[in-house]
């Protein structure tokens, strides 16, 4: 088995520092016993966050604060067996348990992890995921079959945005950092009339980012510029009707520019890229309780986001080498979806079998359009200068869904879910592919809950999630020049995963202990796996999803929040994940690509091997101390496994951890604090590839078989304050 905690000794120092300093906070203010109540809003009907039957973390505003996190992305770590790929200026590819996308290119994508922010779906633009007075973030794992279908095979991520207050507040927060960093946010909050309240936020962020270009003689290249806007409006007309109004506008224009010929920080490009975002959108969400046999929850969302993600494909510079490349590509992508969804919840009026079963029934209807341009752009040695390939994928979802939780005894209850689906896809792209397909789906769950005492509930749970199909544009297209490219390249199969779960949750010693321990079982079929050719005129690769005969993933989740003391906390979460295909034989790993002298060599049998970003562990741990009446002290130490970057070579990302703190003043109506994250200044991976045979990307060293990486955060400190009025 793997080794769940090697750690560097100084991240262990600063771990156990924080343990034994608990002796300090005996002069420290006493703060509230016991911890809040935890209400979960991403299932049919909210739910307690120990009532709940699936494995989920809850990550509240102050902890995000705590974590100095502006971006989901910095939130991910926290949380058991989530993973995430950048290749791009955020991590905005987000694997759970082992599954979940790692990039976008040409095709579009049916994700596996579903986004939802404040009732609008951001699926597949996880740029939108900003921070910005956010008020919860809910990760929920595993297969959300019954609630949101096609979207949520791995899981599901819900941010919610704070609400509107009954009193007038306004609150700004400003903070500086190394590498140039500014971060300013402004919120405003109160009532407009007795029955109509607002609340404002806006933020401006930016940063140089964390490489340096030698050829350009310039330090922001890969930099960060966003500016996020976000409303609310809350109307209660009456006591049985409630409408809820949110907006938001998010501005991303980010440099990209983030790998290098020598696997070091300080890039050649001369053309550094960009990973840019532009959106609109809005969710309308009406709650009608006038009937004593049910009540009604409607919401209609509409986003509009125009992306565009580009990059230098050569790291270099045109004369770095006389056997130079010099290449660019660049990917507009514009995405519009407007989605409604209409609830009715039963009362207790209207309970089914004797008063003892309560049930939701729901419709759902998601239209979509995404269009893409790509641009690649080439130096005349290898063909036309420009080239422009574009695509139209237009999908619509219609599903039915319903939940029925029925009282077999005082402690006991059968919960019993399902949903049937129904999707059509159209795609046409400018070489003239065409494919309109649709297909029905099914998911649900059955799952007993059972309640020990008031504190402690266990339950066992069988879901089925499912991944819709499609097709393979760019490979039809590329099919009329390469042999090599057959028509069981062209589409791939829908995948559906069977996940048993068995959990325990509950709070105990005076509701200062919660914690929660899940152990799953995930069976998938038909799993889509992504693949690549590479195109020698272009010297590109194309990727493409082809369907592996199957997977299986084993894991165990925990979970706890302990107030050990009025003046001290300890938190911590662990995953440990075993995800492997099952007889997966490929044709385009790099192993099975021809070798120097053009033979052909076997397929490569992937049976057992580990899906890529699915590492075997990750922790998070830490404390907070009271040290002083106002002097709060909080300790990070963060770590995960290696894992794979790829399932077409070998590459893996190294194993690692983080050292983070943070030290806080708080005053009657401001903070101030000192916080620094990655301490020990580790090197670690958040992407990675490797260019096999004499297809190398440095032409110095012949263009000779290497990996490459992207670099995550190195060692940063701050400064951060807020205050209230």
């Amino acid at each position: 088995m793997k080794n769940l905690f090697k750690a560097h000794p100084i991240a262990w120092s600063v771990s156990l520092a924080g343990c034994f300093s608990a002796g300090l906070a005996v002069a420290a203010e006493p703060r509230e016993a016991g911890i809040e109540e935890v209400v979960v809003t991403a299932q049919l009907r909210d739910t307690n966050l120990f009532d709940l039957t699936a494995s989920a973390t809850v990550v509240n505003a102050d902890t995000i604060k705590a974590r100095g996190a502006s971006n989901l992305d910095q939130v991910l770590n926290m949380t058991p067996n989530v993973n995430f790929s950048s290749g791009a200026s955020r991590g905005r590819f987000v694997q759970i348990r082992g599954i979940g996308e790692r990039s976008q290119f040409i095709d579009p994508v049916n994700p596996s992890v579903g986004l939802v922010i404040d009732g609008i779906d951001f699926t597949g633009l996880g740029l939108a995921a900003s921070t910005l007075d956010i008020d919860q973030v809910e990760i929920l794992r595993g297969p959300q079959g019954t609630a949101y279908g096609a979207n949520a095979l791995a899981g599901l991520i819900n941010m919610t945005s704070a609400a509107p207050t009954t009193e007038p507040m306004a609150k700004v927060s400003a903070e500086v950092s190394e590498y140039n960093g500014r971060n300013i946010s402004v919120i405003s909050s109160g009532p407009l009339t007795d029955q109509l309240g607002y609340r404002v936020a806006a933020n401006k962020q930016k940063s140089d980012g964390y490489t340096e270009n030698a050829f350009l003689g310039s330090d922001n290249t890969n930099n960060i510029d966003e500016s996020v806007l976000r409303s609310k409006l809350a109307y209660t007309p009456s006591d049985n009707l409630k409408f809820a109004l949110s907006l938001l506008y998010v501005d991303v224009d980010n440099g990209y520019d983030a790998f290098s010929l020598y696997n070091t920080r300080e890039t050649l490009s001369d053309k550094p890229g960009w990973d840019r975002q532009e959106t609109w959108a809005g969710a309308l969400a009406a709650q009608w309780s006038g009937s004593e046999l049910f009540h009604l929850d409607a919401t209609l969302s509409i986003a509009d986001s125009d992306t565009e993600y580009g990059y230098d494909e050569d790291w270099s510079y045109q004369g770095f080498h006389p056997w130079e490349y010099s290449q660019t590509d660049n990917y507009q992508r514009d995405k519009e979806n407007i989605s409604l969804d209409l609830r009715l919840l039963s009362t207790d009026a209207s309970k089914l079998f004797f008063g003892r079963s309560s049930w939701v029934v729901g419709l759902y209807e998601r239209v979509e359009r995404e269009d893409l341009l790509r641009t690649k752009t080439s130096n005349e040695e290898f063909g036309a200068d420009i080239e422009h390939f574009s695509s139209e994928f237009d999908t619509r979802n219609t599903a039915i869904y319903g939940e029925l939780n029925t009282e077999l005894t005082d402690s006991l209850n059968l919960v019993t879910g399902l949903r049937l689906e129904k999707r059509s896809a159209d795609y046409t792209d400018s070489l003239f592919t065409a494919r309109d397909t649709s297909e029905d789906l099914w998911g649900g769950n059955i799952t007993l809950e059972y309640h020990y005492s008031e504190n402690t509930m266990a339950y066992a749970t069988v879901s089925r999630g499912y991944k819709a199909g499609g097709i393979n544009g760019v490979i039809i297209s590329e099919s009329v020049s390469n042999e090599e490219i057959t028509p069981n390249f062209f589409d791939f199969d829908t995948e559906n995963m069977l996940n048993y779960e068995i959990g325990v949750k509950g709070n105990w010693f005076d509701n200062r202990l919660h914690a929660q321990l899940a152990a799953f079982y995930q069976d998938r079929n038909d799993v889509q796996a992504k693949q690549s050719v590479f195109n020698p005129e272009y010297f590109s690769f194309n990727d493409y999803l082809a369907n592996a005969a199957g997977g299986e993933t084993t894991g165990v989740e925990v979970e706890f929040n302990y107030f050990a003391t009025d003046t001290l906390r300890f938190f911590a979460s662990v995953g440990w994940l075993n995800a492997e295909f099952e007889n997966f034989i490929t044709s385009s790993h790099v192993d099975a690509r021809d070798d120097s002298q053009g033979v052909p060599l076997p397929p490569v049998n992937l049976d057992s091997r580990d899906v890529a970003h699915a590492p075997g562990y990750q922790f998070f741990t830490g404390s907070e101390i009271s040290l002083l009446p106002n002097l709060v002290l909080r300790l990070e130490l963060e770590g995960k496994d290696e894992f794979y970057f790829s399932n077409s070579h070998n590459e893996k990302s190294n194993a690692y951890e983080l050292v983070n703190a943070r030290l806080t003043y708080q005053g009657d109506n401001w903070d101030l604090s000192l916080w620094g994250r990655n301490l020990t200044d580790e090197d670690y991976y958040t992407r990675g590839f490797y260019f096999s045979n004499e297809y190398g990307n440095n032409p110095s060293n012949g263009y000779a078989p290497e990996a490459y990486y992207q670099f995550g955060e190195p060692r940063i400190a701050g400064l951060s304050g807020t205050y209230t009025f």
